[in-house]
């Protein structure tokens, strides 16, 4: 349950608190349970009682002079048991009225109850210390609340703005100054925020790091859930948070609460910031932007199995995300999948070094074409990789194959699996596209048609060039007769001033026709 600002109490520890000037004068001593001061003091509280238990809620730190224990050793040991039944945070002793030294009885007692105890070996105004002390709670308490309503005041106008999750993850990154990492239940990452070399040191380690989340919190690693009516579906981590803890954990309960509103009102559930975390990761991949080796921790925590891995580079075109993703986990085959661009789905499988690659491609792209009903789906691939650092390089050639054939008549009739090599000389004519001399040929052989009401002659002629100048083949596609398309030929040719049955005059026209539709992809 996310924290509120009037159960959220301020905090000092014991280990602060003796650090502070005032109580320095006094020349404290730890005397018992020094490994517990990290404890935290919630409150100071002056008390001589022997019953002082019954007035404590926990978590203060009581000033005693001890003037009503002195030659009672049993009213010592109750006194320090009373304060550890309460769960006070420590015990200050004041020497010189009572006792001369720490008694030992009462040291013996806080030792095995774990309650730190300190002597103040000079005179000291406990309401010195009182001051100090309640003055520096409220002040933190103050800072607290001022950082936890302009966290949720900034976050709550990300969201208004319709602001993507990386951007109110960047805005928790800057007010916690620490990497932060928003996970699902199984400890995947979903997305992360901070400078990148933390971050990056942080996935790294994330097997470690995760089960570490998942427990006790402790050295500044502060989660908080994500969910919402009885239901868990993630959470947020701070990871090495430096500030004070219970600050630190309000700060997690606020970007949990901005994290849930944000879902809520955009109607985004968790699987989709796994798509979106292996959209950025993919697209990074392929970009080159940023080295291979240095994406490999963010692969790692994405739950993409990395070590000694043979991995398949695919491109999709005209897929479905959700689709792709659900047949991945009905085959059982590790993967990532993330949409890219212009109608393309990048698919990065890993696989055992012991599996087929080839029979597993060829499998899911069958089943895919199957499930979707679309027997011209394409599914290009690299061919396998076995070291990560040429995985970008294997996207690449997949988008670029998955591009060569999208679009034209060559995908009426392609395998499963598409390659390198089954693009031929499209693939490189796609390559060169951008050429200004390409562009300048292609123009110069197709000048006769290049209008709007050549349409019907280009795709005529497209068709032709792709059957291989199958003149029936190309009359059937085109539903017209033979002779309605000789003279559709003759038009072309007289257009174009060319002999399409020369070879070298038609293999022109088709590189011309090649590259003009490479250009306007």
């Amino acid at each position: 349950m996310a924290t509120t600002l009037d159960t959220w109490e301020p905090a000092l520890s014991v280990r602060q608190v003796l650090t502070l000037e005032r109580v320095l004068a006094g020349e404290p001593e730890v005397v018992a349970g020094a490994s517990h001061l990290d404890r935290q003091v919630r409150w100071v509280h002056v008390a001589e009682a022997a019953d002082v238990g019954v007035m404590l809620s926990g978590g203060e730190m009581v000033l005693t002079t001890g003037v009503l224990l002195a030659g009672d050793e049993d009213k010592q040991a109750e006194y320090v048991r009373s304060l550890h039944r309460a769960e006070a945070a420590a015990v200050v002793l004041g020497l010189g009225r009572a006792f001369p030294a720490a008694p030992d009885v009462m040291r013996r007692a806080a030792e095995r109850c774990g309650l730190p105890m300190v002597v103040l070996h000079r005179p000291f105004p406990f309401a010195e210390l009182t001051e100090e002390v309640q003055s520096r709670l409220v002040r933190r308490k103050f800072a607290a609340v001022s950082l936890s309503e302009a966290v949720r005041t900034e976050l709550t106008a990300l969201i208004t703005a319709g602001a993507p999750l990386q951007r109110l993850l960047d805005e928790v990154a800057r007010h916690s100054a620490c990497p932060v990492v928003v996970t699902n239940l199984a400890h995947r990452v979903l997305g992360t925020a901070g400078e990148r070399p933390a971050v990056d040191d942080v996935l790294r380690d994330w097997e470690r790091i995760a089960r570490q989340a998942g427990g006790t919190e402790g050295d500044g690693w502060i989660r908080a859930e994500l969910g919402g009516r009885g239901e868990r579906w993630g959470r947020i981590v701070l990871c090495g948070y430096r500030g004070d803890t219970a600050t630190g954990r309000l700060l997690a309960d606020r970007a949990a609460e901005a994290l849930v509103l944000h879902r809520m009102l955009g109607g985004t559930a968790a699987c989709s910031w796994e798509e979106q975390s292996a959209q950025s990761l993919l697209t990074d991949l392929v970009s080159g932007v940023v080295p291979a080796r240095q994406l490999l921790p963010r692969a790692r925590a994405a739950g993409l199995p990395v070590n000694r891995r043979t991995f398949v580079p695919l491109v999709v075109r005209d897929g479905d995300t959700g689709r792709l993703d659900r047949l991945l986990r009905l085959l059982g085959l590790p993967g990532l999948v993330a949409e890219l661009a212009d109608g393309a789905t990048a698919v990065l499988l890993s696989l055992a070094r012991d599996q087929d690659a080839g029979a597993l491609a060829a499998h899911f792209a069958t089943r895919l074409r199957t499930e979707s009903g679309a027997a011209r789906t394409i599914v290009a691939a690299a061919d396998p990789r076995v070291a990560w650092d040429d995985v970008p390089a294997g996207l690449r050639e997949a988008q670029h194959v998955a591009d060569a054939v999208a679009d034209s008549a060559a995908a009426l009739d392609i395998p499963p699996v598409v390659r390198l090599k089954d693009v031929h000389l499209r693939g490189l004519i796609r390559l060169l596209r951008d050429d200004p001399q390409v562009q300048s040929f292609a123009e110069r052989e197709l000048d006769g048609l290049l209008c709007e009401t050549d349409e019907d002659l280009l795709s005529v002629l497209r068709t032709y060039l792709a059957t291989g100048r199958n003149k029936s083949r190309t009359a059937q596609l085109h539903h017209v007769s033979r002779p309605a398309l000789y003279r559709r030929l003759e038009a072309i040719q007289v257009r174009l001033g060319v002999d399409l049955d020369d070879f070298e005059q038609a293999a022109s026209v088709h590189i011309a026709l090649l590259a003009h539709d490479a250009q306007q992809q």
